[in-house]
């Protein structure tokens, strides 16, 4: 063995357990030897970790983190391995039960979705104590999908009666007009995002027959101009693309019992001129604001495909 490498054995007493953090066919394992640099050697319920020193620490504390995740009833995904390095990397004390078990909502599917790092559990945080949360971040960070998944529990929980999804559209430099179809066709291109994450929350059916009650809205930007939404869930997603007057309409806007998520992308505005972000400048003027909360991803955060991450550094490096 190289000088440099050392080795730490686990053993594993519950055989249901093991096999659960392992994978099919170690597949977990496999994982985790890509993202960290250890081998790892599998007899039974029996592990040997192989590698640096600090290689070897980080690897043995992820996996006792999971194994007792398990044990507590936490279904591990194959992500959450990635996920739990990264953390356990940037905060070796980091209690992953404390991020992983704050569970936001069950899909259809009986996926768990929950918080993946310290920012998302901050975001999570932020929106049960603040009525207004800006979101803002990179692509990828979860920001408008936990937004998403937070509104769909409050409203199968009983804490509002809708949910009013909402979001510019500039991007294709085509105005609404011009587009076939009602209201709803011509905005529904610009909305994906939101109509992807609640068919993945409540199921394509359930999601349709929502919005047909008009308990889930569909609401362009520029449609919503002198009303008062009560007791709603508001999203206002990609919210870099607002202007400073579409930004101070949206938020004159919430009524009794309502909150609301912003979230968007600094780096990608749209508008002809960076400057008149309605985004950019809500930050400088509602910053010191009790009840409002700005909370600001990292490409650390980025939950999404790994190779996601390396597209936002390499970008970041032109």
């Amino acid at each position: 063995m190289n000088a440099n490498l050392i080795d730490r054995e686990l053993h594993f007493v519950d055989n249901n357990k093991a096999i659960s953090l392992y994978g099919a066919l170690n597949k977990n394992l496999q994982a985790i030897e890509k993202c960290s640099g250890v081998t790892i050697h599998a007899r039974g319920n029996n592990l040997k970790i192989v590698g640096l020193a600090h290689e070897v620490e980080l690897v043995t504390d992820l996996l006792n983190q999971l194994y007792d995740l398990i044990g507590k009833g936490y279904p591990v995904y194959s992500s959450d391995f990635a996920f739990g390095l990264r953390i356990l990397e940037s905060t070796p004390k980091a209690r992953l039960d404390k991020i992983f078990l704050d569970k936001v909502f069950v899909t259809t599917q009986s996926r768990v979705v929950s918080p993946k790092t310290r920012n998302q559990k901050a975001y999570i945080e932020a929106i049960r104590n603040n009525d207004i949360v800006f979101g803002l971040g990179p692509a990828g960070t979860g920001k408008t999908y936990l937004a998403v998944a937070m509104a769909v529990s409050a409203l199968t929980s009983g804490q509002v009666r809708s949910i009013i999804l909402t979001r510019p559209a500039v991007e294709a430099g085509e105005k609404l007009g011009f587009l076939p179809g009602d209201v709803a066709q011509k905005v529904n291109p610009y909305l994906r995002p939101l109509h992807d994450a609640l068919n993945d929350m409540l199921g394509p059916e359930k999601s349709s027959d929502l919005i047909e009650q008009e308990i889930i809205e569909i609401a362009p930007l520029a449609f919503m101009r002198g009303r008062t939404l009560s007791s709603a869930f508001i999203i206002l997603d990609e919210a870099q693309n607002t202007t400073r007057e579409q930004m101070k309409m949206f938020l004159t806007r919430i009524g009794f019992d309502s909150q609301a998520v912003i979230t968007g992308d600094t780096t990608q505005v749209d508008l002809p001129l960076k400057n008149q972000s309605g985004l950019l400048q809500a930050k400088k003027i509602l910053g010191n604001i009790d009840g409002i909360e700005f909370c600001t991803f990292g490409k650390e955060d980025v939950v999404r495909h790994p190779l996601v991450q390396k597209i936002i550094n390499a970008y970041e490096k032109q």
